[in-house]
């Protein structure tokens, strides 16, 4: 199963500058932000990066999302965690295998 789930980036990587960190059901995890970054040269999109949501898929954020769709997703994620073991690994709740 491929799951993205939304983040958000709560900062920048100071040495790597296509990355950034993002929460992700409470926990901070770096992940690439090249493709939505923009012109990865100009500092000023990566700080509009700040505060976004985005949707992380293997490390990679794939996509921008607003807040609203980005807090459904959490919820139905959670509530397919209730039902699917993977669901709640992904999510950091269950144990690995």
């Amino acid at each position: 199963m491929c799951i993205g789930i939304p983040g958000q980036i709560i900062a920048l990587h100071e040495q790597q500058p296509d990355h950034a960190w993002a929460e992700v059901c409470g926990m901070r995890r770096e992940v690439n932000i090249a493709l939505v970054c923009g012109n990865k040269e100009h500092d000023a999109s990566r700080e509009a990066l700040i505060g976004c949501w985005v949707l992380i898929h293997v490390g990679f954020a794939l996509s921008k999302l607003d807040e609203q769709e980005a807090r459904e997703t959490l919820a139905a994620l959670h509530a397919m965690a209730e039902v699917e073991a993977d669901v709640a690994m992904f999510l950091g709740k269950g144990e690995t295998r």
